[in-house]
């Protein structure tokens, strides 16, 4: 015999798995963390979109008889900007919206024919970490064109 009693592991190569466990554990829910946080900022610009869509087609229909008028096409119709933003104002004063902040920021109508509403809100993490921001600013801005038959 040459004194060998069993096979035993190079001492080298042994160690705990448990840190390493513990890294893919914070890795992995970083990532889930940072996926849903993204998630919610999507759907949360898509509900102010929606909102603002919704707005712009209030200010789009926003014109009254007395500024309908015939041109070579037909009838048309002319948007005053004033009427485009109240519209719009009154629009989201009677929706009811849980998005947080949302404020107009334009309505106006450049060419008479079509009325264009930016808004603008703040989306709030849902968790708050160092590696999602805690508020993000969104700003959309929707085109809404009056058709007169």
């Amino acid at each position: 015999m040459n004194g060998v009693t069993g096979s035993h592991p190079d001492r080298g190569e042994t160690g705990s798995t448990l840190l390493l466990t513990i890294f893919y554990c914070f890795l992995g829910l970083s990532i889930v963390l940072v996926v849903v946080s993204a998630t919610t900022l999507y759907l949360e610009r898509k509900r102010l979109f929606t909102l603002a869509d919704g707005a712009a087609v209030a200010a789009a229909e926003a014109w009254s008889l007395e500024r309908v008028r015939l041109d070579g096409d037909g009838l048309a119709i002319e948007l005053d900007s004033a009427e485009v933003r109240d519209s719009a104002a009154e629009y989201l004063a009677v929706v009811a919206t849980d998005l947080d902040d949302v404020e107009l920021v334009a309505a106006t109508s450049v060419d008479g024919r079509t009325a264009t509403v930016t808004l603008r809100s703040t989306w709030e993490a849902p968790l708050h970490t160092d590696l999602v921001p805690l508020e993000v600013p969104i700003e959309v801005t929707v085109t809404a064109r009056s058709v007169f038959h």
